[in-house]
């Protein structure tokens, strides 16, 4: 067995304790494999065990490894920060964005999303914490971004998508992601309709699961040290 497969066992048993502590099915809650800086023998070893999601942060790395893994039906998503000037690629080759904070951003991907493909599913990113080192919409701005992005027509408003501030322990990490349920609940008041929260990595998806994860996004415990 080889160290990428007994990773994923470990991490799908992982998630599946996790869901049922929360006394939620482990259907509901998908692996996002973060393939970032490790290469695409990598991502065809996990596609192997069973893995078809992969994230990425770097868009020339994604572009590279995809390209390299055209054989396989796999499925991109985008989890870095985006720059405006590099919006068409993303819309022409990913089938996810979870990183859109700014309606700029979002009117080129709709703009630039080729007319053959489905709408592109999009995560508003939100800066929870306040952080200035890191991407987001403030909170209270969610909503009014929210109703803008889902007018928009090849865009596909899934839900919302966070990085909080490392905590230490289970009970300061959930203190954010239930902020981020709060506003995910309150954006379907008010007729929203959206199905996905992206929140937990390695070192905190338990708490993130248990606060109404749909999307944890994994590297490290599956694909080792970077």
């Amino acid at each position: 067995m080889t160290a990428i497969l007994s990773n994923l066992q470990a991490t799908r048993q992982a998630i599946a304790q996790a869901a049922q502590a929360a006394q939620r099915s482990d259907a509901e809650v998908r692996l996002l494999a973060v393939s970032k800086t490790f290469p695409a023998a990598a991502v065809r070893e996990a596609y192997r065990a069973g893995q078809t999601a992969f994230g990425e942060n770097y868009l020339q790395e994604a572009l590279e490894k995809i390209d390299a893994l055209r054989d396989l039906p796999l499925e991109w998503h985008f989890i870095g920060p985006i720059q405006s000037n590099k919006t068409r690629p993303i819309a022409e080759h990913f089938a996810w964005v979870h990183s859109v904070d700014r309606l700029k951003v979002a009117e080129r991907l709709s703009a630039q999303r080729p007319p053959q493909l489905p709408p592109l599913n999009v995560c508003l990113q939100v800066n929870v914490s306040g952080e200035q080192s890191k991407s987001g919409v403030a909170p209270e701005a969610v909503v009014a971004l929210a109703q803008e992005v889902a007018r928009l027509p090849h865009l596909k408003l899934r839900g919302l998508m966070s990085i909080p501030a490392p905590a230490s322990d289970e009970t300061e990490q959930r203190l954010p992601f239930a902020r981020m349920r709060a506003i995910f609940e309150k954006l379907n008041t008010l007729g929203m309709g959206l199905d996905t929260l992206s929140m937990g990595m390695s070192h905190d998806y338990p708490a993130a699961i248990r606060e109404g994860a749909t999307i944890v996004r994994i590297g490290t415990a599956i694909f080792g040290q970077r």
